[in-house]
């Protein structure tokens, strides 16, 4: 079975402390970094989304910049 480009599924099991280790695969494809932050998105029902900070930050600077423009128009 062929799976879709682009797309990555690894496991991580959880330590005494709640710590999960990012396998290298992944910190490699995303850049993962010592020192990084990131963020845990949680959703009851989906299950929980792991994103780099800076990609959230970039994300909401886009939609703000769409937002502002919008009103502009108006």
């Amino acid at each position: 079975m062929n799976k879709p480009k682009g797309k990555y599924a690894w496991t991580a099991k959880v330590g005494e402390k709640g710590q999960i280790v990012i396998p290298k695969e992944a910190r490699e494809i995303f850049n993962i970094q010592p020192g990084d932050t990131l963020i845990l998105l949680g959703d009851e029902l989906q299950g929980i989304a792991i994103v780099k900070q800076e990609m959230l930050v970039k994300f909401a600077e886009t939609i703000l910049k769409t937002q502002q423009s919008t009103e502009e128009v108006l």
